[in-house]
């Protein structure tokens, strides 16, 4: 069982930034695909950004030229760097880990943007 436990969440002002972490002690980290999904109330989870074992991203239309996922593979993290946050973007953040044929989450974490 891979475990996941995201940090970095959080109340940030319209415009502001936050910095999201998805860790894992898996040994083998460097061989998942990672993704960042958001959950806002009342709405299906979606796709936010991705990165594949070999380094390539993906964005959801919505966040593209705001939002910058990251992987750091010796500290076995996942980063989602966001920027110009705005009020639909608050949503609980779930990080997940793709291997093989198994999908793996984490716990969440809220974001809440709001003046």
């Amino acid at each position: 069982q891979v475990q996941l436990v995201e940090s970095g969440g959080g109340l940030v002002q319209p415009g502001g930034s936050l910095r999201l972490s998805c860790t894992t002690s898996s040994t083998i980290f460097s061989l998942y695909g990672m993704g960042w999904y958001r959950q806002a109330p009342g709405k299906q989870r979606e796709m936010v950004a991705a990165v594949t074992s070999g380094g390539t991203t993906y964005y959801a239309d919505s966040v593209k030229g705001r939002f910058t996922i990251s992987r750091d593979n010796m500290k076995k993290t996942v980063y989602l760097q966001m920027n110009g946050l705005k009020p639909e973007d608050t949503a609980v953040y779930y990080c997940k880990a793709t291997y093989q044929r198994f999908d793996y989450w984490g716990q969440g974490t809220q974001v809440t943007v709001s003046s």
